[in-house]
């Protein structure tokens, strides 16, 4: 039941048909943008969810700011402006009339109004009128919103040209703070990638020519896909004070002297799915993370004969009340019994292809030997892909059997990215040899391009160098060597290690 096209062949075409095959979104006739459909949004719930929880921890409060932003707002930050003016949407007029027998756009606006590219802006005007003394610092909030930018190429989960998001912006008195919030948050994305998503990632900080727009500093978390690439998975932003003066944040602190405030910006995206995929998918289609699933366990009824369905689904609905009451990650698990008038061989791909992590085929044998067909998506082409398990063996054993599942798929692609780090390419020659060869599936034949680590002179004439060879520095690891050595396209003394890739 291998997809069309799989990982070897055609990596690109693979994901277009690991999101088809698992019904997870499609293209919508609104161009460039996507309809995320059940079990895809299912997942970005849960990953919602999960992170949700984990900001409200750190002591922020959800709240909600307009889609529509002034254009003026965005005239206040000329770099943020230059950094996001290729990719804004603008409304110019505020309705339709018809003219000729035709729709045309009536009302011009006085003043145009840019749908939501980002919300620093907007918020900073809130702040300005919420800050009047370091007595009301910090302020720390976050929005889930939907966002627009005008994607020229997109693809499903990684470039849209509507995407959901969740965005956090605070505000602070002192420099310090400011500064650690930002790493706070990084740490709660890094935690949140590695336990709920099972995916291996990289922090650091971004190169003065990869910040956020008006940002001080950018620190982000970088994940490999299969393919080698990297895959920027969350990214939080030090702002220092660039955007409280543009907006007027002011506070008059303990000493009585008025002052501009610190803020910070952080945020993740739906492209985390299409890194899920990248991930964790294989050639039979998704691998749901049990953590971030929106159903663990599937039951699928098999029944013949109508005489055989009051028994069937009578041992099914105890099999899955029982299941339901056993606990995973601090959470009953989810199971959802499969009614479908559909045959049940198709049910049970459908889910494989989903990657719900168990389906358990459940017939009238089970019920006589109160047993189960368990099938764990993790294993496919294994022997212990399927298994005939006693009813109170699996239930009793389920938690412990997501809790492997989740550790299997994370210590997979942990290996994957550990052995995927070239260290020993020590000039320009190598690395422009090495960038030469063609991305593939790295885990299947061919040639291997995944990331490279060595120094760099910090030297921002390279950058030429880096968009010839199409790659370019995706962090600068918090774990440096400290030793000194020679920048891989300068050849120029450096003591900075850097992670170079081709990303997406």
């Amino acid at each position: 039941m291998t997809l069309k096209n799989t990982r070897a062949n055609n990596y690109p075409e693979w994901y277009q048909n690991v999101i088809a095959a698992a019904d997870m979104a499609e293209v919508s006739s609104s161009p460039g943008c996507m309809v995320i459909k059940p079990w895809g949004y299912g997942i970005w719930e849960r990953i919602q969810r999960v992170l949700d929880d984990k900001i409200k921890e750190t002591g922020h409060e959800n709240c909600y700011f307009p889609l529509f932003i002034p254009l003026s707002y965005f005239q206040k930050e000329a770099e943020h402006v230059e950094g996001f003016a290729k990719e804004m949407a603008i409304v110019t007029h505020s309705r339709l009339k018809m003219q000729d027998g035709k729709l045309v756009p009536d009302g011009e606006l006085p003043e145009p109004l840019i749908v939501r590219p980002t919300s620093e802006t907007i918020i900073a005007d809130s702040f300005s009128k919420w800050v009047n003394s370091y007595r009301d610092l910090p302020i720390m909030i976050n929005q889930w919103a939907n966002v627009v930018r005008w994607e020229m190429r997109p693809r499903i989960f990684l470039r849209t040209r509507e995407f959901l998001w969740q965005e956090g912006h605070t505000v602070h008195a002192d420099y310090k703070e400011a500064e650690q919030e930002a790493k706070t948050m990084l740490n709660v994305y890094f935690d949140v990638m590695q336990n709920a998503l099972a995916m291996p990632v990289i922090k650091g900080r971004k190169p003065e020519n990869e910040k956020f727009p008006g940002a001080v500093d950018t620190y982000s978390i970088e994940a490999m896909m299969q393919d080698g690439r990297a895959l920027q998975a969350g990214t939080s932003h030090f702002l220092g004070q660039n955007f409280a003066k543009s907006a007027d944040i002011k506070f008059v602190g303990k000493d009585g002297q008025l002052q501009y405030a610190y803020t910070t910006s952080w945020g993740v995206t739906t492209r985390l799915i299409g890194s899920l995929i990248m991930t964790h998918a294989d050639d039979e289609g998704m691998v749901v993370p049990p953590k971030i699933a929106p159903h663990q366990v599937v039951i699928v009824p098999i029944i013949k004969d109508a005489s055989q369905k009051d028994e069937v689904m009578s041992y099914v609905m105890r099999l899955s009340s029982a299941l339901s009451e056993q606990m995973y990650d601090g959470e009953k698990i989810r199971v959802k019994v499969d009614t479908r008038d559909k045959e049940s061989v198709d049910k049970m791909w459908e889910w494989t292809r989903k990657g719900a992590p168990f389906v358990c085929e459940v017939g009238p044998r089970d019920v006589k030997g109160n047993t189960l067909m368990a099938r764990a998506r993790n294993k496919i082409n294994q022997p212990e892909w399927k298994q005939i398990v006693p009813f109170d063996d699996f239930v009793l054993s389920i938690s412990k059997r997501l809790k492997d599942f989740q550790s299997e798929l994370f210590n997979a692609a942990n290996t994957r990215l550990q052995e995927n780090q070239v260290t020993d390419i020590k000039t320009a020659e190598e690395m422009q040899d090495y960038f030469s060869k063609q991305n593939t599936w790295i885990e299947g034949k061919g040639n291997k391009v995944a990331f490279v680590r060595g120094k760099w002179s910090e030297d921002l004439k390279s950058v030429d160098k880096m968009k010839e060879m199409k790659i370019s520095i995706r962090c600068i690891p918090e774990d440096q060597s400290q030793e000194e050595g020679n920048c891989l396209l300068t050849n120029k003394k450096a003591k900075l290690d850097v992670i170079y890739a081709r990303s997406y």
